[in-house]
């Protein structure tokens, strides 16, 4: 047994922890868990926790049900929302076969595997998520059928008595009182819309950060009397909820992305890196934006990117390389600006990371930054820029993936194919749906 485990264990009983949950992730993200009684913890750690494996989304077939779930003690935590009397705890898993093999269909182990051939490359990929979301004053829609936010508030607004200043002030205790790390929280743009940016990680760590910070949320919000929701965009009037992710390559101490003197501090390895994200970015939008819901906000203004382009500072650029900070070449990085906040983070780090490996594999070449506001620019100026239109919907997005040699190779054959099937029952299921808009527009002229 290893000093974590052990340093669990003991945590376990000096804390009196009576209840120990396990999580994983589905395909799509979805948060899975099992309670499991302490003294059946080292039996978990040492031979894994059996349990049915086809009954979860994009896991396992019916014919080869049996999974492990192996706890990682590294992401042991106790979790405050539930008292300190009969305190219950949480760790992330790694999904295994019955033979202790990785599952191929594990989300988890997908961005493992994609960071492990980042290592082979000599690379450590850190990431620094900035997420959105909507606190609203319930789950029930008002009396025109939208969402009812908590404030009229906009961006950087401080709302005196406001609900969303109480809310941040607890979520980020919680957050700080789990290990997640806050640099900073304020009011978005749209009404009840705040915004929460984790310090930078590993991708790993981040992704399971960022599956604790949606629970924390949620519950903190629930505490309050309010809902907190991820939708990429609730509202049709007001801007979506977007999870901008900047990404940085560090060759061990070294900023891989950092080269004094160059464009913008670029160094030749980060431009790789961008131009294979741009490359591939319309086979993995299906991923970063899983939805039906997420073309709303990628179509729908309010600085969501829809276009394949990269700019300096240009907040209209799908990638954009943050102002340089002279003297600060170790915080050299660039931000992917798709990426919604209710997409999976374990399959989204790893297909943006996998593009940008491929990018630098292949020694792909970066077009010409963007320095116009792309939003502003003619369907025909934008063509002859270069700057192709991302997927317009899930089924665009979907059509994409399915024509991609690059995506099975990134998220492994089970995972690909399991995920398209999901996405293609979402969007058959849409397809069939009558809306209000059509009734509203047709109904009485039809």
């Amino acid at each position: 047994m290893d000093r974590q485990q052990e340093f669990v264990l003991r945590t376990i009983e000096e804390r009196d922890v009576r209840f120990v949950r396990l999580w994983f992730t589905d395909v799509v993200g979805s948060l899975k868990s099992v309670a499991l009684a302490p003294a059946e913890v080292e039996g978990a750690f040492e031979e894994g926790l059996g349990f049915d494996g086809s009954s979860i989304e994009g896991l396992a077939r019916v014919f080869e049900s049996d999974m492990l779930a192996q706890p990682d003690p590294a992401t042991f935590q106790i979790l405050p929302w539930r008292g300190e009397t009969e305190a219950t705890s949480r760790m992330f898993c790694d999904i295994l076969t019955p033979d202790g093999e990785p599952s191929a269909a594990d989300p988890r182990n997908v961005l493992k595997r994609n960071l492990a051939k980042a290592a082979d490359m000599g690379f450590t990929c850190y990431t620094h998520p900035e997420i959105e979301f909507y606190l609203l004053k319930s789950q029930a829609p008002g009396p025109d059928g939208a969402p009812v936010p908590v404030d009229e508030g906009g961006y950087f607004d401080h709302v005196p008595g406001g609900v969303a200043q109480d809310f941040r002030r607890t979520a980020v205790t919680m957050l700080e009182s789990v290990g997640i790390s806050v640099e900073f929280s304020h009011h978005e743009a749209g009404p009840g819309q705040n915004e929460i940016d984790l310090r930078y990680a590993d991708a790993l760590q981040t992704a399971d950060n960022i599956m604790t910070f949606r629970t924390v949320i949620k519950e903190v919000a629930l505490q309050q009397g309010t809902y907190a929701t991820f939708m990429p965009k609730p509202f049709t009037a007001h801007p979506g909820s977007g999870m901008h992710t900047h990404f940085s390559l560090f060759e061990g101490d070294t900023n891989a992305f950092y080269e004094a003197g160059a464009e913008f501090q670029l160094s030749e390895t980060a431009r790789q890196f961008i131009a294979g994200i741009l490359k591939h970015a319309p086979e993995f939008t299906a991923v970063t934006n899983q939805f039906v819901n997420s073309y709303k906000r990628l179509w729908g203004g309010g600085e969501a990117p829809s276009y394949l382009s990269w700019g300096h500072n240009n907040r209209s650029a799908l990638v954009r390389v943050p102002l340089y900070k002279p003297g600060k070449g170790q915080s050299a990085r660039i931000e992917y600006r798709g990426i919604d906040s209710a997409a999976n983070p374990y399959l989204a780090y790893a297909v943006l990371l996998g593009a940008g490996l491929k990018g630098i594999e292949e020694g792909y070449q970066l077009p010409a930054a963007a320095e116009d506001d792309i939003w502003s620019l003619s369907s025909a100026e934008r063509r002859a820029m270069g700057h192709d239109p991302l997927p317009a919907s899930l089924h665009d997005a979907i059509r994409s993936m399915e024509e991609s040699e690059l995506m099975p190779q990134i998220l492994g054959e089970q995972v690909f194919e399991h995920f398209l099937r999901n996405k293609r029952a979402e969007w058959q299921d849409y397809r069939l749906q009558v809306t209000p808009y059509e009734l509203q527009r047709n109904l009485g002229i039809l």
